[in-house]
């Protein structure tokens, strides 16, 4: 609510000498000042302080009551916290009150000077610590003649009997902002020893009611401020005649519970819809897309050109160092071949023909025959065709290098010329059992991929678990097989053993039939390959006969469809106000929902009354008069609860009578104001000379007594 202001007329203070009361209505919730004698407060606003800063100069100003939206111009208000002067009804921050005062006086008129009686309401049983400070606080900041202090709900209760609401006997309910309270009246005067106090209010329910949507809607607790669910509660949330049955509603009752269900719908911009393009934009971009394409084709042919260039420069120059060659003797040619870094000729005819091949396939052509390609084979081992007696030294070690090399490639080109032999005679020898009895052709496919697949399984197994490995620890010998660890130890020997820590393997012709040795073990671990080989082979038999067959070794197991984020759309910015809005007012029947162990408004009348010295029929007397008053009994449902819940507290078939005040969120101030222009006022007030001469010890020896 934004502080609601109306200035002061001339005729305002023709009407109200020097000596006119103001009433101050002190609530935890809202400050309302106006003169005695009026029925409307001049200043209405919002009890609390702020005190945010300025957003260029960083100057800070202090800010009473709600934000004004002009500021935020030029004030940072959001990042600024809610500085309130009270604690459960009860004044304990002073320099909040001040700025408060302040800020009323000045809009009621009043100079620094305030030369006026001051009547200000204050919650039930407020400590007299609370009431000396506030006497200080008004006689030396503002020299105020006079003060007196009076129950809020008193006034209310008084100014509603007046009415014809309510009778001199009775109870007042007050349902406020931080607190509850409960009074007996007898004979019209309140009996303060036997009212009852429950620190539950509205504030409570606004807190709660805000808790309760940010954890039903964590993407949105930005939007729960404290002011959106005050406003919510006010016009959303109901006192449940039966909560238990309320509940069930919602649990079982579907339809019903859509009917009391409200929404509120938070802003929403719906995301741009993704249109398909243009031809203008399909030609734009194929027309780049061509662009770049063409940019890299350029780039390709440049380098292609570069490369050919390259190797006919290379190749030129090989074939001049030949020429020199031939024509030259045996020393001028060792000459030659020291300075070129080759040791014969053999090897530049190598590197000419592989720059002859790499030009052709460069350029594009074939590169020969397979003889050419035989030869180039042939050529990489030059030194083998060379005799030992024309090689020094390191050429003969590397001649035994490449002797044993090319020993083992035929070798293996041989084994792999053997096995394509096999292979065919395999392929031709199952054609014919095929053709002779199809059905137990496939029952021996079947029976050898059943074979097959176990032994592939087990290898796998013994990689990852060992290989007889009965305690259970696998370390790394016992993860490797016989082959591998002779491997290993013929590696361990060649580097260690032979030259008793030194580098020396090699030197003898003996040590180069470790590579043999070691070959032979690669072609048994490729025995485990040319079983997964001969598996996928059968199994690709299975399926010529059997299309619905699958090799499990192959399925691959479908990846899971990566998480797609929903787009949000305008459901995702309802909020649903549905439980919440009787289960948040039920906090003022059942504080223990809020962990808070009080008596619920319906047993504090229970309470107060038997703290009443009084007999049945009196207590009966009070029951028909019940005023319930405060901002908080405004909710629908209100008064026919409290009736069924004070009636389990009371004997059967007692008459019972609940009213709700003619205006209860303003009675208090407008039956202070009537109290502040009658002639009982003068004789309820401290004047400036009592604070003077007794000091606090006046407030803590002297009850007031509310004669109305």
């Amino acid at each position: 609510m934004t502080p609601v202001y109306r200035a002061p007329r001339e005729t305002d203070f023709a009407r109200f000498p020097d000596s006119a009361p103001i009433v101050i209505d002190n609530g935890a919730s809202t400050f309302r000042i106006g003169w005695a004698g009026e029925a409307e407060p001049r200043v209405s606003f919002r009890n609390i302080v702020q005190r945010p800063r300025h957003r260029s100069s960083g100057e800070t100003v202090t800010v009473v009551g709600d934000t004004d939206p002009a500021l935020m111009k030029y004030f940072d208000c959001t990042r600024t916290s809610i500085r309130s002067a009270f604690d459960d009804d009860v004044v304990y921050q002073f320099e909040y009150m001040e700025y408060i005062l302040d800020y009323a006086f000045d809009r009621l008129g009043a100079t620094s000077e305030v030369g006026h009686p001051i009547l200000m309401t204050e919650c039930e049983c407020n400590p007299s610590f609370s009431r000396a400070r506030m006497s200080e606080l008004l006689f030396e900041t503002y020299g105020v003649p006079s003060v007196a202090f009076g129950i809020d709900d008193v006034f209310s209760y008084k100014y509603n009997q007046k009415l014809g609401n309510c009778g001199e006997d009775g109870l007042a309910i007050s349902c406020e902002f931080g607190t509850c309270h409960v009074v007996p009246f007898l004979k019209g005067q309140p009996v303060l020893g036997a009212c009852c106090r429950t620190n539950v209010g509205g504030s409570h329910i606004t807190d709660f009611l805000r808790q309760l949507l940010s954890l039903k809607y964590p993407y949105h607790v930005a939007n729960f401020s404290w002011e959106k669910a005050e406003e919510l509660k006010k016009e959303h949330c109901y006192i449940a005649a039966d909560y238990m049955s309320e509940l069930q509603i919602f649990k079982n009752n579907k339809e019903e519970a859509e009917e009391k269900t409200r929404y509120w719908q938070l802003p929403w911009v719906p995301p741009p819809r993704d249109e398909p393009p243009s031809e203008e934009e399909l030609a734009r971009k194929a027309a780049y897309k061509e662009k770049a394409g063409q940019r890299l084709r350029d780039m390709a042919a440049a380098k292609k050109s570069q490369k050919i260039a390259d190797l006919e420069e290379k190749l030129s120059g090989l074939e001049d160092l030949m020429d020199h060659l031939d024509g030259a003797d045996e020393q001028e040619a060792t000459s030659i071949l020291g300075r070129s870094g080759y040791l014969s000729q053999q090897e530049i005819k190598s590197d000419i023909l592989k720059a002859t091949q790499s030009l052709r396939k460069a350029k594009g052509e074939s590169n020969g025959n397979e003889e050419n390609a035989d030869a180039s084979g042939a050529d990489k081992y030059p030194l083998v065709s060379v005799p030992d007696d024309m090689l020094t030294p390191e050429q003969l070690k590397e001649k035994k290098k490449q002797i044993l090399l090319k020993t083992t490639t035929e070798g293996k080109l041989r084994a792999k010329q053997k096995r394509a032999e096999e292979a065919a005679l395999r392929e031709k020898q199952e054609e014919e059992r095929r053709t002779e009895n199809p059905e137990l052709y496939f029952d021996e496919l079947r029976a050898r991929y059943l074979e097959l697949s176990e032994k592939v399984d087990q290898r796998k197994r013994q990689k990852v678990n060992g290989n007889n490995n009965s305690s259970g620890a696998v370390g790394r010998g016992e993860r490797l097989n016989a082959v591998q660890k002779e491997r290993m130890r013929l590696l361990t020997t060649a580097a260690f053993d032979r030259g008793k820590g030194e580098d020396t393997f090699g030197m003898r012709d003996e040590d180069w039939l470790v590579y043999k040795k070691m070959s032979k073990e690669s072609e048994e671990d490729d025995g485990k390959d040319d079983d997964e080989s001969e598996l996928a082979r059968i199994a690709s038999k299975i399926q010529e006969v059997d299309p619905t067959f699958v090799n499990k070794h192959d399925a691959v197991e479908p990846a899971p469809d990566p998480h797609k984020i929903r787009p949000l759309t305008a459901e995702d910015f309802k909020i649903a106000i549905g439980i919440e809005r009787f289960r948040c007012p039920e906090v003022l029947f059942q504080p223990g929902m809020i962990g808070l162990d009080q008596a619920g408004i319906d047993e504090m009348v229970s309470i107060s009354l038997r703290r009443l010295m009084e007999d049945e029929s009196v207590k009966e007397r009070l029951c028909q008069s019940i005023l319930v008053t405060g901002g908080s009994s405004l909710f629908p449902g209100m008064i026919p609860r409290l009736e069924s819940g004070i009636r389990q507290f009371r004997p059967y078939l007692t008459p019972l009578k609940l009213v709700r005040a003619a205006d209860p969120i303003l009675d208090a101030w407008r039956g202070a104001a009537a109290f502040a222009a009658s002639s009982k006022f003068g004789k309820q007030t401290f004047t400036l000379a009592d604070y003077r001469e007794h000091g606090e010890s006046l407030f803590h020896r002297y009850n007031i007594v509310y004669t109305l």
